[in-house]
């Protein structure tokens, strides 16, 4: 039989970091937490969490958080519709989602919102570049995802979403400054260009689609995509900027679009496990009826 009381203890170290911040979420002392932690570690032979800061849940505590988050889950629904089982008032229900920076930017924000206000729960967002969100799922940390992915997880659901279009900005001063002569590619090698992180290959799919080359200029990281559209404005480089949020800029003579105007899709897919959760269906429901209203079908950015 496990441990839930351990098991709880595991799971919040890993969620909040740190055995004083779990510790406050339970309740308890950072000492039972730490004491539920060493004893359940001991009784597996295993190390559960790397300690550091922040605390990170090793793969065999990955697993055992990811079982404690879809009890919880299934947990509430229980106590919803049976109230008296709970030995304490209990708090809304929690769904922990990967999602990419540039759909929290843009549309899913009204997905999170249709589904709170329909449902009363809670989301655990944890920010992640589309083309790795899957990871998040694979290894348990995350219930559902926004993913660039295709292939299923195993033991998951997918649902085709649409694409989120980018488009090639830069200021008009940028612009004057590093490409007086017009944009080719020996001045996409020199003018310096934005991106989200190390994973980020927008940009560089784009100079190899737009102009048939591979770039590496100069590069300023910005992980934030309103930073980066914020420092595109500034005048520091060059970005890939969804279509969404630059339509207006362009319009208004405050960003350019660089030629030859060619923009780039990218297609998102909703992937969940198949666990039976009503909170979770609803949320699937949600995601899906947004995405169907705001992000372009496959053949069209």
């Amino acid at each position: 039989m496990l441990d839930y009381l351990s098991l709880a203890a595991i799971a919040a170290v890993a969620r909040e970091g740190s055995f004083e911040k779990a510790a406050a979420t339970l309740g308890v002392t950072p000492s039972a937490v730490s004491q539920r932690v060493k004893g359940l570690e001991e009784r597996l032979g295993a190390i559960l969490l790397t300690r550091g800061s922040p605390c990170r849940p090793t793969e065999i505590g990955a697993k055992l958080c990811a079982h404690v988050e879809q009890v919880r889950l299934l947990e509430g629904e229980v106590i919803a519709d049976l109230p008296g089982l709970a030995s304490r008032e209990a708090g809304p229900s929690s769904v922990r989602v990967a999602v990419n920076a540039d759909s929290v930017s843009t549309w899913f924000p009204r997905a999170a919102a249709r589904f709170a206000t329909e449902t009363g729960g809670l989301l655990d967002l944890v920010l992640e570049d589309e083309a790795h969100t899957v990871e998040r799922l694979r290894t348990g940390d995350v219930l559902a995802a926004v993913t660039a992915d295709p292939a299923p997880v195993v033991g998951c659901r997918i649902h085709p979403l649409g694409t989120i279009g980018y488009v090639a900005v830069a200021s008009p001063a940028f612009m004057s400054q590093h490409f007086p002569a017009g944009v080719d590619v020996p001045s996409l090698q020199r003018a310096p260009m934005m991106r989200f992180d190390r994973r980020d290959a927008l940009q560089a799919r784009w100079a190899s689609e737009a102009w048939g080359t591979d770039i590496a200029p100069p590069t300023h990281w910005t992980p934030s995509t309103q930073g980066m559209l914020d420092m595109t404005l500034a005048g520091l480089g060059w970005s890939m900027a969804p279509i969404s949020l630059a339509k207006p800029l362009i319009a208004a003579g405050r960003l350019i679009e660089l030629p030859p105007q060619r923009p780039i899709a990218v297609t998102l897919y909703w992937q969940r496990t198949r666990l039976t959760a009503r909170l979770l269906d609803q949320l699937t429901e949600a995601v899906r009826a947004v995405a169907a209203q705001e992000l372009g079908p496959a053949d069209r950015v």
